[in-house]
């Protein structure tokens, strides 16, 4: 499945499900992101990620691990400008965690919404009804995302804030949004192609 749209200023993205063969476009868009969002998104200053990690992030099995990105279509290369990931808790199946990351040069632009998004519907149409997200204190504009989606605060550990996101009623906020054109598309065609074509194009 491909879900095409554009984020705030007009720029032509597509979101899909991430692949094996997009290890490398995981690994030079981490290398992209500035030491700053490095730290906020892996708690970590690491250039480069691990490679068992860069596996793990690169091998979803749209069940337990689902894993979408973002490409930007009008340039060579179709380079990667974000990733969103949820990971079910073996332990509690029907909540996962949850976690989003974007180039910084897209910042800004409605494209974190974008991909959470898909990722919303993915994860409701496989049974999960809740993410959890761990987010640093000092990470303001993870926190206004996720507490825009409605989540709640579920403990402190480690210096770490946890909250809990209620993926129907996430879902619900995303539908009312006004200010990220882009969200639109991505129901109507998420809706679509999963009623039509299923996971067969994609």
């Amino acid at each position: 499945m491909i879900i095409e749209t554009e984020l705030n200023d007009g720029t032509p993205v597509c979101i899909r499900r991430v692949r094996r063969e997009d290890e490398a476009r995981l690994r030079e868009g981490i290398a992209r992101l500035s030491p700053q969002s490095r730290y906020l998104r892996f708690f970590s200053g690491m250039r480069e990620a691990p490679p068992q990690v860069l596996r793990a992030l690169a091998s979803p099995d749209g069940h337990d691990h689902l894993a979408w990105g973002a490409l930007r279509t009008d340039l060579a290369g179709t380079p990667a400008l974000g990733v969103v990931h949820a990971f079910r808790d073996a332990d509690a199946p029907e909540s996962a965690e949850y976690s989003v990351a974007v180039v910084d040069e897209y910042h800004g632009r409605g494209l974190a919404r974008l991909l959470t998004a898909v990722l919303l519907l993915d994860c409701a149409r496989e049974g999960l009804a809740q993410f959890t997200v761990h987010i640093l204190p000092e990470n303001r504009p993870a926190l206004a995302l996720a507490r825009s989606l409605g989540a709640e605060g579920a403990g402190f550990e480690g210096g770490v804030s946890v909250l809990e996101i209620d993926i129907a009623e996430a879902l619900a906020a995303l539908r009312a949004e006004s200010d990220v054109p882009g969200l639109a598309a991505v129901f109507d065609q998420f809706g679509r192609e999963a009623l039509g074509a299923g996971d067969g194009a994609g």
